[in-house]
């Protein structure tokens, strides 16, 4: 089958270099087995876009003349998501075209940005690295965005989430276009756990703050300073010059959620710091965070996170070696 891998302007070499790691080794499964390799693997690009070189392939200019049954978007710099969608726009048209001649297309990370563009993700499951959420939200609300899911498969339309999820999406595309075998020997080679099933715990609140709204920023930094021990968000925005409701309403236009949940999510990103560097307690933990009640805590904190803070903290706390 023919293979096209874009190489979008400010992709991260890392993605690109997974993508053809894991590609090659399941071609090679089936050369030691004296049969023919099941992908061509083509590294395309746009036309006076600079390209990185990756050993054993040679790039060459997309072309609407050549149909191709696979294609794989990589993820982009994470640091320059704007610059690097816009840069890329030229690639929209050529999707929507190979996918309505049944080429199937599966993005990587931050790369769901570009088939979000596309329009090709509007009313299908989707998903990206946990941090981008809320931007990717924003930018494509007709998506229905899985943030916590590892991976998302619709009408021929892949997504996985941030980094190592890669792995997860390449391990379920060779077991659709090769065979469940050579997908859990690749799972093996690569050292993948295929239980794997959401990213939440990956995830860090970093709220953006330069947004230009000076209100809602001051509501921002009432609730980063005082989290811990105030009882309502009414305390928290007593101080802010503007009504309850107006506040409310340009609060969630401007960060997609409301200033209840953005507490929240302040809180329970201060419990997942604690419980990664401190010796507190799960109950201190619980008192230092803001929350009052042990049944409470546990349950809002496995509902952001995915898991109890018992497990995220033998998760993250431990030492490798």
């Amino acid at each position: 089958m023919q293979l096209g891998i874009l190489l979008t302007k400010d992709h991260r070499l890392l993605s690109v270099a997974a993508l053809l790691d894991v590609l090659e080794t399941a071609n090679r499964f089936y050369e030691e087995e004296g049969e023919i390799s099941p992908f061509t693997i083509n590294l395309i690009h746009l036309e006076g876009h600079e390209i990185a070189s990756y050993a054993g392939h040679m790039p060459k200019v997309v072309s609407r003349d050549v149909d191709y049954d696979l294609l794989l978007i990589p993820a982009f710099k994470s640091e320059m998501l704007a610059e690097a969608l816009n840069a890329n726009i030229p690639w929209v048209s050529w999707l929507q075209q190979q996918y309505k001649e049944g080429a199937a297309i599966a993005s990587f990370c931050t790369g769901a940005f570009l088939l979000g563009a596309s329009g090709l993700l509007d009313n299908r499951p989707a998903t990206t690295h946990i941090n981008a959420e809320g931007a990717f939200s924003r930018l494509f609300p007709l998506v229905q965005l899985k943030a916590e899911a590892v991976v998302t498969e619709k009408d021929r339309i892949f997504t996985s989430g941030g980094a190592t999820n890669t792995f997860h999406l390449l391990m379920l595309l060779l077991e659709i276009y090769c065979s469940r075998k050579v997908a859990v020997r690749a799972a093996k080679v690569f050292s993948i756990d295929l239980d794997r099933n959401r990213q939440t715990y990956f995830g860090t609140f970093t709220p953006d703050k330069d947004h230009g709204d000076i209100l809602v920023k001051q509501a921002q930094e009432e609730i980063r300073k005082h989290f811990s021990t105030a009882n309502t968000i009414e305390e928290l925005i007593t101080d802010v010059p503007a009504s309850r409701r107006n506040l409310v309403r340009r609060f969630k236009q401007v960060t997609g959620i409301t200033p209840i949940e953005y507490l929240q999510k302040t809180r329970i990103e201060a419990a997942k710091q604690m419980l990664e560097q401190s010796r507190y307690s799960i109950l201190e933990v619980m008192l230092e965070s803001g929350y009052n009640d042990l049944k409470t805590f546990r349950t809002l904190f496995k509902k952001n996170v995915g898991m109890t803070p018992k497990m995220y903290r033998e998760k993250f706390s431990g030492q490798m070696v």
